[in-house]
């Protein structure tokens, strides 16, 4: 196996050969090129590396990496990032891969870090010698099989119960809801523009965390949704009360897959409706009427909703390869230290 590391600003010049991994591998969407480059583009450092490693004049993995503290590299995990940005292929055998590459990282790197697994793609590994995991969060699916009418009688009795309540409501004030699904390229910027009004009217305006069209998140999800729109792979669920934009769901189609990258409401309906959930039930009966794929993932930490809406739970992972086995079982050590140091607490 050999290593090469070039500046990632560069990635455009390798997007063809990351694109073939990409297929050669089975990845997902959210790995491919069109999703990759505007993230570099729109929150990279310029500290980044792209790593690329050959056995056999093929290409066998290939990487997004970043320095993470003195001897540390982690791939590159921007927020709007669900998955560590590391592809290979299935056969490659990772701890060979990651033994090799620490010994290539510039700055005689003691660990690089593989954030943000998803053991469905890559199995987690049992902790051992170089290697050891830890959970990330849990995350949520639905699987789209056996027709919406029985998966909608398998959820809670109260979940149906509520959400019929509130479409009376809708019906007896005259509001009609409608779903509406935005699949053109030339309608992303006005769609995240939309979606950026939604999301600053609420909670996150505060925190200076919310999407607009202004901002490097709207030109990120513009960018993207619009390159994925292109090829057919990208949509954009917009759902209304009459003529109030109430709710919305950016997503990206993967083969068999739809993932629910960001959603949003608005904050001001009455807390007794729930757009989002309303919208969710209509989008679900689409996709399991049309049969096109056979899950949604949504890659977020679990909620209390997605408990109510699906009980296929998993638990995604980091993985750490340190250069040696000593230092991993160190860092066990002084992590469960830490664990088990009382906390303080706040005197009455």
């Amino acid at each position: 196996m050999k290593w090469s590391l070039v500046p990632a600003a560069r990635f455009a010049e390798f997007g063809a050969q990351w694109t073939q991994l990409h297929a050669r591998a089975g990845a997902q969407a959210l790995l491919a090129d069109d999703f990759v480059a505007p993230l570099l583009a729109e929150f990279a450092s310029g500290r980044e590396l792209l790593a690329c490693c050959t056995q056999g004049g093929e290409t066998v993995a290939m990487a997004l990496l970043k320095p993470a503290g003195r001897g540390a590299w982690t791939t590159f995990q921007p927020a709007q990032a669900p998955l560590g940005l590391w592809l290979q292929l299935p056969a490659a055998d990772t701890a060979a891969l990651l033994r090799t590459l620490v010994g290539e990282l510039p700055g005689f790197a003691l660990v690089v870090g593989l954030t943000q697994m998803d053991p469905m793609l890559m199995p987690r590994p049992a902790d051992h010698g170089c290697i050891a995991t830890r959970d990330y969060i849990a995350t949520a699916r639905v699987t789209l099989g056996g027709g919406f009418e029985a998966y909608w009688n398998a959820r809670g009795k109260n979940l149906r119960a509520n959400l019929k309540k509130q479409r009376a409501r809708l019906d007896k004030d005259g509001i009609v809801p409608r779903l509406e699904v935005c699949r053109a390229p030339e309608q992303v910027a006005a769609a995240v523009a939309d979606y950026g009004r939604l999301e600053s009217s609420g909670w996150k305006a505060g925190q200076g965390t919310a999407v607009s069209a202004a901002n490097a998140q709207g030109r990120y999800y513009t960018a993207m949704l619009e390159a994925f729109c292109r090829r057919g792979a990208g949509r954009i669920y917009r759902y209304w009360f009459g003529q109030r934009l109430v709710a919305m769901d950016l997503c990206v189609e993967d083969g068999d897959s739809i993932v629910v990258l960001k959603t949003s409401y608005d904050e001001s309906v009455p807390g007794n409706l729930s757009p989002t959930l309303l919208m969710r039930e209509e989008a679900c009966r689409q996709l399991f009427g049309q049969g096109a794929f056979s899950r949604i993932e949504f890659y977020g930490r679990v909620m209390e909703w997605h408990l109510r809406w699906t009980d296929e739970v998993r638990t995604m992972y980091h993985l750490n390869y340190y250069r040696w086995p000593a230092l991993a079982r160190l860092h066990a050590l002084l992590a469960a230290r830490r664990a088990a140091r009382p906390r303080a607490v706040a005197a009455d």
